[in-house]
């Protein structure tokens, strides 16, 4: 009997991520993703737009649910301290996904093939606290604080990511990023809420 057909995204990246460390990634091909799963090559395309595609995941889907966190933030928090608390409860994971999860950011932050798409998928989740920072100043989006925080804390968290990815196995992600967060956002932290900003 061959591999049972794969008929999900999550069973097609476990196929795939399995072929990458074996293979590598530039040398693995949708074909051979296509054939591990045991469905067409066009089925693959039904479920990923690319093989670049399959290594984010449901990116959309966690773009949401960072919104969500960051909605669901106390309103008399700081504002700095709802950001760190929100990113680092969207960066927890079981323990069982966190190899694979391991596995996804040693291909994001270490593959030159997919730093094209990084750039422009770091945007995307960089506009998610750009826009939570506007909404608690009262500044529009394109106004210098939240600019400021949503670099600042992307660039934490890639930095916590490389750290965490050049530790053993037993860092945890999730302390990581509190420490990370918490160093840079003491400059932030003195911004009240509803202070405006100097705008663009």
């Amino acid at each position: 009997m061959g591999r049972p057909r794969a008929t999900s995204p999550a069973v097609l990246e476990r196929l795939a991520f399995e072929l990458f460390a074996r293979k590598g990634f530039d040398a693995t091909t949708v074909d051979d993703i296509a054939a591990a799963a045991g469905i067409a090559r066009r089925t693959f395309f039904r479920y990923f737009s690319s093989k670049n595609d399959l290594v984010w995941g449901d990116f959309e889907g966690q773009l949401r649910r960072l919104r969500a966190l960051l909605d669901e933030a106390d309103p008399h928090a700081p504002m700095m301290d709802a950001v760190r608390r929100a990113v680092v409860e969207f960066n927890r994971f079981d323990p069982q996904d966190v190899p694979w999860h391991r596995q996804r950011m040693q291909l994001i932050l270490g593959v030159p093939t997919l730093q094209a798409d990084a750039t422009l998928r770091y945007a995307s989740w960089r506009s998610v606290i750009t826009a939570f920072v506007a909404g608690r100043t009262g500044a529009p989006a394109s106004a210098l604080v939240p600019r400021l925080a949503g670099n600042v804390v992307l660039s934490a968290c890639v930095s916590a990511y490389e750290f965490w990815l050049a530790s053993g196995e037993d860092t945890v992600l999730a302390d990581v990023l509190d420490e990370a967060l918490r160093q840079v956002s003491a400059g932030l932290s003195a911004v009240p809420d509803g202070a405006g900003s100097v705008s663009a």
